[in-house]
């Protein structure tokens, strides 16, 4: 007796979650059209920073290529050749840059390696591309762009006497005056 009853009602019980489902309100994204906004700690296309001067924050050290675990990032650091023209406060800076996104499995573990916080991910998340090497992102495509005040490098540092002052923060005031409301940092 107990066999009947499950033969029974056992697929009357599977079409009860379909039937319920049934009746419910179809939510449709309009995805291209409507973007919902990303989480606050979301994971997307990365970005190469600069100092409030203009001069880039990567100091080609190589650490965010060697904590990817999927081997996606490429650097090759070069020396500052003279303390007029720099591209970085330091005495190096990142002269090839690539992320693969064909391999980057958006985990972060290079932004946590990176000592200067040169390296940050943006919301972006529209990566897809029609060619392969489209999705190999060079130095220049991941720079952030020069906002007002900053010069594009190489040119002397002008934030401080030396890279101490950039990596502690002294001298930034200098290049931005809080605006009205703004609370200073």
């Amino acid at each position: 007796m107990a066999n009947v009853k499950e033969q029974v009602w056992e697929p009357i019980a599977g079409f009860g979650v379909t039937f319920r489902t049934m009746f419910k309100k179809v939510v449709t994204e309009q995805y291209p059209f409507e973007k919902k906004p990303t989480a606050p700690r979301f994971h997307g296309r990365h970005q190469l920073n600069r100092w409030p001067d203009g001069l880039e924050k990567c100091i080609g050290c190589e650490l965010c290529a060697w904590a990817c675990p999927a081997d996606a990032i490429y650097v090759e650091g070069a020396d500052n050749v003279s303390d007029g023209e720099r591209f970085s406060p330091g005495e190096r800076y990142g002269r090839v840059y690539q992320i693969n996104y064909l391999r980057c499995i958006l985990c972060g573990l290079c932004i946590e390696a990176c000592p200067t916080r040169a390296l940050t991910m943006t919301n972006e998340y529209e990566l897809a591309d029609t060619s392969r090497a489209s999705l190999i992102y060079e130095r220049q495509d991941l720079l952030a762009p020069l906002l007002p005040g900053m010069e594009k490098p190489p040119h002397p540092m002008r934030l401080g006497e030396d890279e101490k002052a950039y990596y502690r923060g002294a001298g930034t005031t200098a290049a931005h005056s809080p605006a009205e409301g703004e609370v200073p940092a």
